[in-house]
């Protein structure tokens, strides 16, 4: 049985590749990152369905992400600390059914472990705001 957060973890890269090495085929990407990867079947579909999810959404994410992230540009941010934000975003306006709390703190850990714990709080922040426009809510 594999892990909500592994997963979470190979979509972050996933999207990282994605944005990388943009114009390439997606297909062709998703196939060559899952080589010679040891991995449970549910990450794999869960990071696909999280990665194609924020993929098909992006321009409207984006647009979130540039309305939340207060004297920041998109363009300008740590290509990581983007995507984490994407996935997070993606989470928080397509998936209503996982908890604000978990899509944030999830986000969060990821941005320490793939960003640095200056990226927590800058994560963190961005998505609180989010969370109030996609989901409505005061509190968490």
């Amino acid at each position: 049985m594999g892990s909500r957060r592994k997963a979470r973890e190979y979509a972050v890269q996933l999207l990282y590749l994605l944005d990388f090495r943009s114009g390439e085929d997606l297909e062709e990407l998703v196939e060559s990152f899952w080589q010679g990867e040891s991995f449970h079947a549910e990450d794999r579909a869960f990071a696909e369905t999280l990665a194609r999810g924020t993929r098909e959404h992006l321009e409207e994410i984006d647009r979130i992400i540039d309305t939340h992230a207060n004297n920041w540009k998109l363009a300008r941010m740590p290509i990581v600390d983007r995507n984490i934000m994407r996935m997070g975003v993606f989470e928080l306006c397509h998936a209503p059914d996982c908890p604000v709390s978990v899509v944030i703190n999830e986000a969060i850990e990821l941005g320490k472990r793939f960003s640095g714990s200056e990226a927590a709080p800058f994560i963190n922040g961005v998505l609180d705001r989010v969370r109030r426009t996609c989901r409505g809510e005061d509190r968490r």
